[in-house]
């Protein structure tokens, strides 16, 4: 039962690190809410994650520390990028007319093909892979509990704790995105969608602060 141990032990860890209020979570809950593109933002989410996550298993923790510069390039660029967002975030929050969910009214989750779709998707992953917390998360401290596990309990059962890991990004980006839609009702209210664009400017302008402020 050493594979089912690993497994829970995988998924538990992973949902502790990924179920934060953070960049790329309150993207896929607005993006849930509009019902916009949701399918392809969650699946260009859980895909990184999955690799990621795959690489610190794998043994890539050690590249990452090894060549710091690669968290130095995603520290600046995620800094800039998070501000750029906020930006925007602080615009919609102070123009009503772009706050409400009429015009999304009957629209797929999926959303419509081509250009339409390619902006969220992009930002999906600019908010997954210029986070250096990402890869500290993923590929150096799960991959650094996995081959903890490896050591004890054999090769494959830090596999079994990798897929453990991989599950809770599945299950939490899935029922993130997809159930954000019951709060459409809330969200009908253009206050609501100005105090969530508020938050998130927020949020964003302080990721981006201690970015660059905290050195990796």
């Amino acid at each position: 039962m050493s594979w089912l141990l690993s497994s829970a032990s995988g998924l538990a860890m992973g949902l502790s690190l990924i179920v934060s209020i953070g960049a790329q979570n309150a993207f896929i809950l607005r993006q849930g809410i509009r019902r916009e593109h949701v399918l392809p933002v969650v699946a260009v989410c859980i895909a990184s994650d999955v690799l990621l996550i795959g690489a610190g298993v794998a043994g890539f923790g050690s590249l990452v520390l090894s060549a710091p510069w690669i968290l130095q390039v995603a520290r600046f660029g995620g800094a800039a990028f998070l501000t750029a967002f906020g930006v925007m975030a602080v615009r919609r929050a102070v123009r009503p007319a772009a706050l409400t969910v009429d015009e999304t009214a009957g629209t797929s989750p999926a959303g419509p093909s081509g250009a339409g779709r390619r902006a969220p998707v992009l930002i999906a992953l600019a908010l997954t892979w210029l986070n250096p917390q990402v890869y500290l998360e993923t590929v150096v401290l799960l991959g650094s509990v996995a081959a903890a596990r490896g050591e004890q309990l054999g090769d494959t059962a830090r596999w079994w704790f990798g897929g453990g890991a991989m599950t809770a990004s599945v299950l939490w980006f899935s029922a993130l995105g997809l159930g954000a839609r019951y709060l459409r009702p809330l969200f009908a209210q253009q206050a609501a969608w100005r105090v969530l664009d508020a938050g998130v400017a927020v949020m964003m302008f302080a990721l981006a602060t201690l970015l660059v402020v905290n050195p990796l």
